[in-house]
């Protein structure tokens, strides 16, 4: 498995990682003394480790902490890698894993964190480490989920700590298993029961001789855990316990450089909890270095970015304990590649950075209407929550998650904005009011409040499956207003998509009433603040724009003297004849290196103002005839005329073809009009293309126009090829497979889109394997088999006196059934 996403992942799969112990390491099993047994005996347990020495030596240490459910086995493949770096490297199993025989107690100060003490006081009798001081190693800790948590602790604790990394991780356990999402309420929130118990079952593993109540558990962690479920809120004692196993507790006291590394992907520990460490931190110490990165992963699943979140953990300690390149402490968030409502399901991803953490509200904010304010919509919440809205369940993706995500009847309120005209990039958490009321009083209203997008066809989508849980106390008839931050997310919204807000009354992941009720919900305002992303630099994007003009220009440069120093002397370069005639060619051939002719000896002419499908199975030597008449490759024999004007690299006429041959290349991160711009302008053309609003007219993209061709489906990328091929109403259209990757739909669309542009008097030349929608878009066809010329006409006077026959039948009865690729004439 992947190295920093393994951490996490032990919270679900602790035996995979049993894999990474059977490969080659280098490195000693060592047995550290720890911490106290328990309060009441001080004798230390012995902890389970490991040290990897790098081959120079003295140098600075980094401990790696596991994830919950794991053990130090986890951790060999990232600790062999940072030995290879330099670093001297301590794996170790914490209490109540792997080989570490003591109760769990969720990072307590007087334990867990006492261990990881005890590990840096053994560093400093090492003389393979960097020394400070004595009893004071130059050390770094590391860790995801449970050993993040660890790592931030332990660098409150104990100032001997140089560099922390930490993913995944909570600040604040009471408001991350008790979410409190009314920013105007003290009170603790929903339980989050389906994440809680999944992590207790973890811990109630235990020999069979040893079933207990508790499993590997303090009594203090069970009590906790057992008054959860039946109170639905913790007592004062648990919210202490919590508080002291909690970042939160001692953030104001880490001056050590801190990497905070948090997935959007994570409705465990969400993005704020993150953000809370991290303004602990510098509100305390502002000299403190502290980089926070939004990263596409979590305890959800989302992207795999872990070689990233890897090398960037590399860099910081390269930084704060190495000393050799400074890091940076740039803010820098992952925005998924495609778009949220598409069927596109490529994982690519692009980065973000800028210079300063704006922090939960974003770098900026936009005032967007949604709703009606003060106009109530009635929804009830099932006796006990049953049934329940499922938003995410615990370690799996989102992808799975969008199955069921859709609220149920009765149960929600939605609010909706406008169909948007602009795009905006979400970045941070939004925010937006609410009214809360009820008929009769009930003790408390549970709400869950989303953002959610919705595009073409009402197609909803939530972003990572995110909710945030409200909890209202003594709801009656007079409402209450509730001040509700949104989800934490990192978004793309596109013109003609719109916002939505939805209130839902049960989740199936949080513990609800026994007793049903039901409420009215209301905006108190219908204006949300959405939280934007600006002053951003794209670490992903291409070259700018004008570089590339630059380039194109060039190359049109090149490819014009090349054309003026190899162009024909000895032919007539214009046939009076053909003047009329879109394409014509004459005994053409085409042999490449080895002998293979793909074109042989053909000769055939297409007629004005007609769409002519060019046909021939594979290998028949269409896309090479094609190339030709194109001027990207030179005929071995023969001659192609564009009317009347003969075809050569360079020749004036090739400016009348417009062409999508083996797919069009886009520059994802800009929208569909940039990139057909900055095409016309790459084409040495200054002025804006007098045709454009009729190319775009039959292109028919609609506001998809004015969106990232990032976030396009296949179609729509095809569509917006066909409308580059068009740029300048060109009189002779060559595409291959224009229909490729396209629904019935939009097949059906494209059909419609190239017989208009015909009807204009225009010529389209098609080469395509769908003979029954060759048969219903082309008057005339030319078909090719293994570089020859079969037959050409028109489609009705081929199919006459066959009334049996449609044009696949006729392609195969001419053709035959030697479909052989590539076999010689």
């Amino acid at each position: 498995m992947k190295k920093v996403v393994a951490i996490s992942a032990a919270l679900l799969f602790p035996l995979t990682f049993m894999v990474g112990a059977a490969q080659a390491a280098t490195f000693e099993e060592i047995t550290i003394p720890g911490g106290p047994v328990s309060i009441s005996d001080a004798t230390p347990i012995q902890i389970d480790a490991a040290i990897f020495v790098p081959e120079v030596t003295p140098a600075p240490a980094v401990v790696l902490a596991h994830g919950f459910g794991g053990s130090k086995l986890g951790l060999t493949d990232q600790a062999e890698k940072l030995r290879a770096a330099g670093y001297v490297v301590v794996t170790y199993s914490a209490r109540g894993f792997g080989k570490t025989i003591a109760q769990i107690s969720m990072n307590s100060p007087a334990f867990e964190i006492a261990d990881a003490q005890a590990i840096i006081t053994f560093l400093g009798t090492r003389t393979e480490v960097i020394q400070e001081g004595a009893d004071d190693p130059r050390v770094g800790f590391a860790g995801g989920s449970y050993g993040g948590a660890l790592s931030l602790m332990v660098a409150g604790y104990d100032n001997r700590v140089d560099a922390v990394a930490a993913d995944i991780t909570w600040n604040n356990l009471e408001q991350t298993l008790f979410p409190q999402g009314a920013t105007n309420s003290f009170s603790p929130g929903i339980f989050k029961q389906l994440w809680t118990g999944f992590f207790f079952s973890v811990g109630m593993a235990t020999p069979p001789n040893m079933i207990n109540q508790c499993g590997r558990f303090t009594l203090e962690w069970c009590a906790a855990y057992q008054e959860a479920f039946l109170q639905g809120q913790p007592s004062a004692a648990s919210q202490a316990l919590m508080f002291a196993s909690s970042p939160a507790s001692v953030a104001s006291q880490i001056t050590a450089p801190t990497l905070l590394l948090q997935g959007q992907s994570d409705s465990l520990f969400p993005l704020s909890e993150a953000d809370a460490t991290y303004n602990q931190i510098k509100s305390a110490n502002p000299e403190t270095p502290v980089k926070m990165v939004w990263h596409g992963g979590g305890h959800d699943g989302g992207l795999d970015e872990s070689d990233r979140i890897e090398n960037l953990t590399l860099a910081w300690f390269e930084d704060h304990l190495a000393e050799r390149k400074s890091a940076g402490t740039d803010f820098e968030i992952t925005l998924r590649s495609g778009s949220v409502i598409s069927n596109n399901s490529d994982q690519q991803f692009e980065i973000f950075s800028r210079p300063e953490y704006p922090g939960l509200n974003g770098s900026s904010t936009e005032a967007i209407t949604v709703g009606e304010a003060g106009v109530g919509q009635q929804i009830i919440r099932p006796a006990g929550g049953v049934p329940a809205n499922i938003t995410v369940l615990p370690g799996v993706s989102g992808g799975l998650s969008s199955l069921v995500n859709r609220p149920l009847p009765n149960q929600s309120a939605v609010f909706d904005s406008a169909v948007l005209e602009n795009s905006y990039f979400i970045s941070g958490s939004s925010s937006v009011s609410l009214q809360v009321s009820a008929v009769e009083v009930v003790p408390e209203a549970t709400l869950f409040v989303s953002l959610r997008i919705v595009g073409d066809g009402q197609r909803e989508t939530l972003p990572n499956g995110l909710v945030t849980p409200v909890r209202v106390f003594n709801v009656g008839p007079d409402p209450q207003t509730v001040e509700v931050e949104l989800p934490t997310i990192v978004q793309e919204v596109n013109p003609g998509e719109k916002l939505r807000i939805v209130v839902t009354t049960t989740d199936f992941g949080y513990r609800m009433p026994l007793v049903g009720a039901q409420y009215e919900v209301a905006l108190a305002d219908n204006t949300m603040q959405l939280a934007t992303a600006n002053n951003f630099t794209n670490l992903n994007a291409q070259l700018p724009p004008l570089v590339w003009i630059a380039g194109a220009l060039l190359m049109a440069l090149l490819i014009g003297i090349g054309s003026w120093l190899i162009r024909p002397r000895n032919k007539a370069a214009v046939r009076e004849d053909l003047l009329d005639v879109p394409v014509r060619i004459e005994n053409l051939a085409k042999e490449f290196k080895g002998g293979l002719r793909a074109v042989n000896d053909i000769t055939w002419e297409v007629p004005a103002g007609k769409v002519i499908g060019l046909l021939g199975p594979n290998g028949a030597g269409k896309t090479t005839t094609m190339r030709m008449i194109m001027g990207l490759i030179r005929p071995t024999e023969g001659e192609i005329f564009v009317y009347g004007n003969k075809v050569a690299a360079g020749s004036p006429v090739l400016s009348q073809i417009g062409s999508l041959v083996e797919g069009a290349g886009f520059l994802p991160h800009l929208t569909g009009r940039e990139n057909l711009d900055l095409y016309w302008k790459a084409s040495g053309r200054s002025t804006e293309d007098p045709h454009l609003d009729a190319v775009l007219a039959i292109a028919d993209l609609g506001t998809a126009l004015d969106r990232k061709v990032r976030t396009y489906s296949q179609g729509m990328r095809q569509r917006l090829g066909i409308s580059q091929a068009m740029l300048g109403m060109p009189k002779l259209l060559m595409l291959d497979e224009p229909t490729n990757g396209l629904d019935p739909p939009q097949i059906r669309a494209m059909r419609e889109m190239l017989m208009s542009y015909a009807d204009t008097g225009r010529t389209v030349i098609v080469s395509s394997h769908l003979l029954s929608e060759v048969e219903q878009t082309c008057s005339h066809v030319i078909v090719m088999h293994r570089g020859q010329l079969v037959t050409t006409g028109r489609v009705d006077e081929l199919l006459e006196g066959k009334s049996h026959l449609r044009l696949e039948d006729f392609f195969l009865e001419v053709v035959g059934d030697d479909l052989t690729i590539g076999k010689q004439a």
